[in-house]
């Protein structure tokens, strides 16, 4: 998810230790909108995602590497695939970014919050198999033990799910269970900033504190032992 977010005057201020790489490939301060996918990119998680991650973990620099593209189904993340709405390679792309920016620093994770795309009679079945089957590909490509984070889709009061949607939600929900190495984090009580689909502000802040805190938990399970 890039995020759709009304930008705010925080939303501009930027963490001393928290960077991202633009649309260029150039390391700055990392403030929204991070996503450049659609002129409505604003704000999403991945800023106050990587804050939280830097207040746990003084003295270290948090990277941020965006490469959402809305709307997309889970079929445009394929080699090769071309995505018409925003006239990109989404897995190509992706790929391609974070092997620039892993020169800089040492890759930790994915935070994946897509679906809504896939939420539909024709997709929602095959969602499990081609989300196990991307996380394996990514892992291929960019390390076996990395962490995978996915994001509980919108629920919202008056917007209640479809059966298709409850599908790919629960898809989502139960992958720490099938899969080593993911976690899930809910959205549980955000609010939608009026279209029913993208959460408003408040609510992308607060998914980003629950992505964290979901990958502070994987990671520091998966740490070994000391004794």
């Amino acid at each position: 998810m890039a995020g759709r977010g009304v930008v705010e005057k925080e939303d501009k201020q930027p963490h001393p230790r928290v960077v991202f790489l633009t649309k260029g490939n150039e390391w700055k301060p990392a403030v929204d909108p991070l996503h450049f996918d659609k002129p409505a990119a604003g704000v999403g998680l991945g800023k106050r995602f990587a804050e939280k991650i830097g207040e746990a973990n003084p003295g270290i620099m948090v990277g941020l590497v965006p490469c959402a593209v809305g709307g997309s189904p889970i079929d445009a993340w394929k080699p090769g695939v071309f995505y018409a709405p925003t006239k990109s390679h989404p897995w190509d792309d992706a790929v391609k970014r974070v092997k620039i920016a892993a020169q800089a620093g040492e890759f930790k994770g994915i935070l994946w919050h897509q679906g809504e795309s896939d939420s539909t009679p024709m997709l929602a079945g095959k969602y499990e198999e081609k989300l196990h089957d991307l996380i394996a590909r990514l892992r291929n490509e960019l390390g076996e033990e990395v962490p995978f984070i996915v994001g509980q889709l919108g629920q919202f009061s008056d917007k209640p799910w479809d059966k298709e949607k409850t599908v790919v939600g629960k898809v989502l929900k139960d992958l720490p269970g099938k899969v080593k190495g993911t976690a899930f984090a809910d959205s549980t009580g955000l609010k939608h900033k009026g279209d029913g689909v993208h959460f408003d502000s408040a609510g992308y802040r607060a998914l980003g504190n629950r992505y964290a805190n979901a990958f502070l938990k994987l990671t520091q399970k998966q740490k070994p032992s000391s004794r």
